[in-house]
């Protein structure tokens, strides 16, 4: 396998990712914005009100007939936070041209397909569809409440709120329902017109072969734009450590308490950057193998669950679990003393090895999925040079114990989160 970026135009780059496993090609238009509370949720709402019509097919069934006709070609849109910025993404995947009857090429009408949803859409009076954005709106709402109404997911967004308050990543991948219900045709029609002439743009073509003039045909789409202060999407502001770690505990009419604890990082960055920072996250808590899983949870049955998390870009570590009142205290501080640990060099050289094993066959693994890889690719906007799964999972096997203490040693608590019954027993 192998992946090349073409620059197309200013901001605006196409990534060919050769793999030869798959019967299907897919093309997916990446669009990365600044995550700004004002903007999050037009901005979320878009890749899902462009999907569901344009002009040329101005409802879902006339749409669905054209997917159809593609043999059956899927179309998917998606709204998620990468660091400080807001990835939009629209992808298409159909079969190969290989397998069309009367030589059609499937990926060229198929492309043609989603360049029409994303450069023509069905507006009128500088207006989206108030029919279309209602339904999606409505779609979006019950989302966010269906995020509320799972505490794990729910405490999780909590944490990242306290821990960046008045900062981009503090704000939540689809803005709040308050904002949600103030969109209008309009304010969607000139959230798409800045999206086109701001945005920075990647389109992953994953495919066999790289399907003669598509990447010609992107750009001369592109070029009627006017592309100006475009995105730099490259650097995110890393996580900065706190001098007094912060509490925040809520109460709520649950049986099962959470505990979240977010921590700050020396490391962050890119895979090179993290690589080490990667092998103590996933001892610490990242399979069954772990500390977190093996002490906290098994030996000591202190929680349901406890695992970490890392978001590289940030340098943000993240503990979740399960927990009843009365272990809370008590789950903290073993979670703490496990990460104490990791820092003295006292996990064993089976969790080690474990760890190294696991990570680089998860890396592998990538390459069994169009999906997978696309969003592997979709996050590798660091740097110029474009880095495979391969590549990422060689990093990680060079790494030693003496890298992992130094990771660890360079995390710190900076807030813990407690989402508790709201009984009177209970040590919280």
């Amino acid at each position: 396998m192998s992946a090349k970026i073409t620059q197309l135009s200013n901001g605006v780059e196409g990534v060919f990712i050769k793999n030869d496993r798959f019967n299907t090609t897919l093309v997916s238009f990446n669009f990365y914005v600044p995550m700004a509370k004002d903007t999050a949720a037009e901005y979320a709402l878009l890749p899902f009100v462009m999907t569901s019509s344009n002009k040329q097919y101005p409802d879902f069934s006339a749409l669905n007939f054209k997917l159809a006709k593609l043999y059956g070609a899927n179309l998917s849109a998606s709204a998620e936070k990468v660091g400080d910025f807001q990835l939009l993404k629209i992808a298409i995947s159909t079969i190969d041209d290989r397998f069309s009857l009367d030589n059609e090429s499937l990926c060229d009408s198929a492309t043609e397909l989603l360049t029409q949803l994303i450069f023509e859409p069905k507006v009128e009076n500088g207006a989206f569809c108030e029919e279309d954005v209602a339904r999606e709106k409505r779609k979006a709402i019950e989302h966010i409440r269906g995020d509320l109404a799972q505490k794990r997911i729910y405490a999780k967004k909590r944490l990242i709120e306290e821990m960046y308050k008045g900062e981009p990543y503090g704000v939540a991948k689809c803005g709040s329902e308050e904002d949600v219900e103030k969109i209008t045709g309009k304010s969607l029609y000139k959230a798409w017109q800045k999206l086109l002439s701001t945005a920075f743009l990647r389109v992953n073509v994953i495919s066999r072969s790289m399907p003669a003039g598509l990447f010609d045909g992107i750009a001369e789409k592109l070029g009627s734009i006017t592309r100006e202060n475009v995105t730099d999407c490259t650097k995110s502001t890393p996580t900065a450590a706190v001098s007094k770690p912060n509490t925040v505990i809520e109460t709520m009419d649950i049986a099962q308490g959470k505990l979240c604890m977010g921590f700050s990082s020396e490391l962050y960055g890119d895979d090179e950057s993290t690589a080490a920072l990667t092998v103590m996250c996933d001892i610490f808590g990242g399979g069954p193998y772990s500390r977190l899983f093996t002490n906290v949870r098994e030996k000591y049955s202190l929680c349901y669950y406890c695992t970490s998390g890392l978001v590289k870009s940030k340098g943000l570590i993240t503990v979740e679990s399960g927990i009843e009142k009365e272990n809370a205290t008590k789950a903290e501080r073993e979670i703490l003393n496990q990460l104490d640990i990791m820092k003295q060099n006292l996990f064993t050289d089976e969790e080690f090895q474990s760890s190294i094993k696991s990570i680089t066959d998860s890396f592998k693994s990538y390459n069994d999925s169009q999906g997978l890889l696309d969003a592997w690719y979709s996050l590798k906007i660091v740097k110029d040079k474009l880095v495979s799964p391969e590549e990422a999972a060689e990093t990680i096997s060079r790494v030693t114990r003496n890298d992992v203490v130094y990771a660890a040693r360079g995390v710190k608590l900076h807030t813990v989160y407690k989402l508790l019954p709201n009984d009177k027993d209970g040590d919280a």
